[in-house]
């Protein structure tokens, strides 16, 4: 029986959700989160499609407005980038990343590998300046034969995840017109699942200041299950962290691009540990962002089997992996329910939801996040928006009343459709009925953003980019 259904009235008494449901090992939030207390509904227009390879809808995994070329870029995990013109009527293919005259091969096989991310240098379309023309990309790729900058302690060897840097001769081109894009670094991936994530520059960084043209790089604890290999905790191995690197600059160990000297650790007197960490104690970070109004930062952490959580970060910050999860100490089968949030050298989330809540799938992650601060869509403003993965379901807190940990405080954004309230998958569903196809079991929602505000809805179930509305 569903969870919401059991609500219900015994002898004639009410019984409200916390009194029924326990607090477990398995879900350590008793009550549910609510279907419709609170919620924000939105509306959404289809704004453009890209096309199928193969007869599967794209992979969409994130779309950026690129200041200076007129247009937005939305990337397939499976290797193109496309560009979209700011009416959403023209979709380009940009550059194909598995195009074999780039020799990246990327590695695209089950749902977690593939091009994870890409990135724009905010210099990208300013003439005689360092970042011209650059962009990066961060993908799993087939070859495994050069020698890895980061191995994992343990595990096997499925493939590697490369960091690239490609340079346009013209940024305004319709399509890449540069050579085969530099190598930067390598990670050599003992599992298939849990490997990159998001990369990024900070938003709000202007030329001058101490992050500006400083790339943010997300990476996974490395894959398989509570990471075996204790690599998130440990500051000498890679996996587990965001990086913050200088790609224009030479004194890593590869020489291939920077460790900035602001980096939390680079100083911390120890020979093992790496300079280019910002964060640790990360399992599988998809999506990080900045708040605009005070310069917070934000990551969504995708938890183990129990806890999925939106984090605030800092500078140096460990948020827990792999001896927390969520609020609660990790344990094998779920999370010990002792003492929550007692180690003040771990930064805990600001909210989280229980993966076995009712409202999603049985594999629930955290991801797609923005904190807007916009006036396009009035009623979301000033809230920090996020998803869950595989559902769809968006989430919401206050951007400036932010919650300290538990699902108390989360509320669902619901899209208004001729008067009734559906989900995404629910509208994905409606559409893939009219193309033909069957529908879609699951969303993999996340953010694009786009000019004057814009703020679109990503999938891998239908190939549409949806703008969301009033």
């Amino acid at each position: 029986m569903n969870r919401r259904t059991l609500v219900l009235s015994i002898l004639g008494c009410a019984v409200s959700a916390s009194s029924v449901f326990a607090q477990t090992a398995q879900d350590p939030f008793p009550s549910p989160l609510p279907v419709s207390d609170g919620a924000i509904r939105v509306g959404v227009t289809e704004f453009a499609t890209l096309p199928d390879i193969a007869g599967v809808a794209p992979r969409m995994m994130r779309m950026l407005d690129v200041p200076g070329t007129g247009r937005m870029f939305v990337n397939d995990q499976r290797g193109p980038i496309y560009s979209v013109s700011y009416d959403g009527r023209a979709v380009t293919l940009y550059v194909d990343v598995n195009d074999p005259q780039w020799n990246v091969g990327v590695q695209s096989q089950g749902r977690e590998r593939g091009v994870q991310g890409f990135a724009f240098h905010p210099q990208f379309a300013e003439r005689n300046r360092p970042g011209f023309g650059k962009f990066y990309t961060w993908s799993d790729v087939r070859d495994t034969t050069p020698v890895p900058d980061f191995t994992p302690s343990g595990g096997g060897h499925t493939h590697h995840t490369v960091l690239h840097e490609w340079t346009a001769r013209t940024p305004r081109a319709a399509t890449y017109d540069g050579a085969p894009p530099r190598e930067l670094m390598r990670f050599k991936q003992p599992y298939a699942n849990h490997n990159g994530g998001m990369i990024g520059f900070n938003p709000l960084a202007r030329s001058g200041s101490a992050d500006f043209g400083l790339l943010y790089v997300g990476i996974g604890d490395g894959g398989s299950g509570g990471d075996p290999n204790g690599h998130a905790q440990n500051l000498a191995s890679g996996f587990g962290k965001l990086f913050r690197i200088d790609p224009l600059g030479k004194n890593s160990t590869n020489g291939k691009y920077g460790v900035p000297a602001t980096n939390p650790f680079v100083s911390d007197g120890n020979p093992n540990t790496l300079g280019e960490i910002f964060a640790y104690g990360i399992r599988n970070p998809q999506h990080f962002a900045w708040d605009r109004k005070n310069g917070r930062m934000f990551l969504t952490d995708i938890g183990q089997n129990t806890v999925e959580e939106l984090d605030t970060l800092v500078a140096g910050a460990n948020l827990g992996w792999n001896t927390w999860e969520g609020s609660f100490r990790f344990a094998a089968q779920g999370v010990a329910l002792d003492n929550p949030r007692s180690d003040p050298t771990i930064t805990f989330p600001i909210a989280e939801y229980a993966q076995r809540d009712s409202l999603l799938q049985s594999n629930s992650a955290a991801a797609g996040l923005v904190i807007y601060r916009e006036n396009a869509v009035p009623q979301l403003a000033n809230l920090a928006l996020w998803s869950d993965l595989p559902s769809g379901e968006i989430w919401y807190v206050s951007a400036d009343q932010l919650p300290s940990g538990g699902q108390s405080a989360i509320r669902r954004i619901l899209i208004n459709d001729a008067g009734s309230a559906k989900t995404l998958l629910q509208i994905i569903r409606e559409k893939n009925a009219t193309q033909g196809k069957n529908p879609a079991t699951r969303v993999d929602l996340r953010f694009g953003s786009g000019p004057n505000g814009q703020l679109f809805l990503l999938n891998k179930g239908d190939g549409v980019i949806r703008l969301v509305t009033r």
